[in-house]
């Protein structure tokens, strides 16, 4: 049916309201999720923040799990459109490790982004919580491309002889993430990209760009 609307010139009309209208409430649950959490939000109340009745929510995402699963989805298109500029995972360990700072850059000028990492993630060591596969297949995802871009310096003679890199990716990713949580409670304290470049700075022998 939507489908035969959209032909006849219809649904042209209204979709970039639609569109919009879809956006503000991804943005809206985007903010409630990352300050009180995936539990404590009420469908009730975001449909309040974003100036739509209950039913106008449910047509944009018909269940609270839609409208996660929408939110996972924006964090992942803004962290690829900050990360794999190209569009792909590079290849290069320096390059990796270069865009992963400027990611981290990136993230710590957008402090909704890591409340939304830090309070989803840590909400998702629930069994029984829906974005629980996500963040699992996440981690897996960000190891492999992590010890992928390290495997690739030890190849190329770029670590230190200290270095062991075996097993790096999960210590790197480790340290980024409790970086997150003590920027957040300490955000004039801790500079991120900073911290991180040093880090990498004891591990590898060329200076990131």
């Amino acid at each position: 049916m939507a489908r035969d609307t959209a032909r006849q010139g219809t649904a042209p009309r209204n979709y970039p309201k639609g569109q919009r209208r879809r956006a503000q409430i991804i943005e809206a649950a985007f903010t409630a999720f990352g300050q009180v959490g995936y539990r404590n939000a009420s469908m009730v109340q975001l449909a309040a923040a974003c100036g739509v009745s209950r039913a106008g929510l449910l047509h944009h995402f018909p269940t609270k799990e839609s409208l996660l699963e929408a939110v996972l989805e924006e964090r992942e298109r803004q962290d690829d459109e900050h990360f794999f500029q190209s569009g792909a995972v590079t290849q290069d360990g320096l390059e990796y490790f270069a865009s992963m700072i400027r990611l981290v850059a990136h993230n710590q000028a957008n402090p909704l982004i890591v409340s939304l990492f830090a309070v989803l993630s840590s909400e998702a060591t629930a069994a029984d919580h829906p974005a629980r596969p996500y963040f699992v297949t996440r981690y897996e995802r960000a190891r492999r491309q992590m010890q992928s871009a390290v495997d690739d310096l030890a190849r190329r003679g770029l670590l230190r002889p200290h270095v062991q890199a075996p097993g790096l990716a999960a210590d790197l990713i480790a340290f980024i993430d409790g970086l997150q949580i003590q920027w957040l409670l300490s955000p004039d304290a801790i500079d991120m990209p900073g911290h991180l470049r040093t880090l990498l700075r004891s591990l590898v022998r060329v200076e990131l760009a």
